[in-house]
């Protein structure tokens, strides 16, 4: 049984180690993601500035996986 995430948007603000990137959410907060494994096998490319979707789960607010990229 797959638990209840949160889904955000927010704004790619630095690019970190080992596919990570801080995030900028639309609320102001600042928070830690990195890829899913699904863009990872697409090579999908993610720069500073993109605008990103992600995804939360309610018992670490401070972490995210990016689950899609904005045009």
């Amino acid at each position: 049984m797959k638990e209840e995430s949160i889904e955000m948007q927010g704004i790619i603000t630095d690019t970190l180690p080992n596919t990570m990137f801080r995030v900028k959410l639309e609320n102001g907060h600042t928070i830690i993601a990195h890829i899913s494994g699904k863009m990872r096998k697409n090579y999908i490319r993610i720069l500073t500035g993109d605008k990103v979707t992600i995804e939360l789960t309610p018992y670490d607010l401070t972490k995210g996986r990016i689950i899609f990229r904005s045009r």
